[in-house]
């Protein structure tokens, strides 16, 4: 199975290899390490590994957090497979078929972020225009600014929030098994809606006379 493992270490020679070695005695493949930011001494590491062990997620954890001064953010499965290039799949697909847009941003854009399950909903009633086969039926979420991307939380479940102004949508992005978003990956979300919304301006532009 693939894990992500989001690790905070001391930024000092050395403890990135005995964070590998901890997984490597686990007998987890390290398969990916994406540099989430390095401030005040300390780094923030996603780990995403493959593991067939017998522990679970959570003893995997406290193994890891043997590591003098590395604390486990979190630990979760994965469906983002390393390596691959699911960005340009997506916006390949979104360029073939624009008016399709939104419903394939919301399919695909959970397993880009390691999240659950999205939604776009109607900016102003608040229904539900898409959603992701995960989707719960009517998704119940806090107040979501409606002019800028944001990452919050409420209580265990992660969002993110992302108005689509030319669609009069909002995309959330929701996430509970896994620690909060980071602000690596809201940037990431929030760079692809606006091109996404630039890939579908034409298809929401066509008029009937010109249909």
């Amino acid at each position: 199975m693939l894990l992500r493992f989001r690790v905070s270490l001391p930024d000092r020679p050395g403890v990135l290899g005995q964070v590998a070695r901890a997984f490597g005695v686990l007998g987890a493949d390290i398969l990916q390490v994406t540099v989430l930011e390095r401030e005040a001494g300390r780094a923030v590491d996603d780990f995403t590994v493959s593991w067939a062990g017998t522990l679970g997620v959570d003893e995997l954890r406290e193994r890891v957090s043997v590591v003098p001064g590395a604390r486990v953010e979190g630990a979760w499965p994965t469906r983002e497979v390393p390596g691959a290039n699911p960005e340009y799949d997506l916006l390949g697909h979104i360029a073939a078929d624009p008016e399709r847009a939104y419903q394939t941003l919301v399919d695909a854009v959970p397993d880009l972020v390691s999240a659950e399950w999205a939604a776009a909903l109607d900016a102003v009633s608040g229904e539900v225009a898409y959603a992701s086969w995960a989707a719960p039926p009517a998704p119940v979420l806090g107040e979501l600014p409606a002019t800028r991307p944001v990452a919050v939380s409420d209580g265990p479940l992660h969002l993110i929030g992302v108005p689509i102004a030319e669609a009069d949508l909002h995309l959330v992005v929701a996430r509970a098994q896994g620690p909060a978003f980071h602000r690596v990956e809201l940037d990431r979300v929030a760079r692809l809606v606006e091109i996404v919304a630039m890939l579908a301006r034409p298809a929401s532009r066509t008029t009937p006379a010109q249909a």
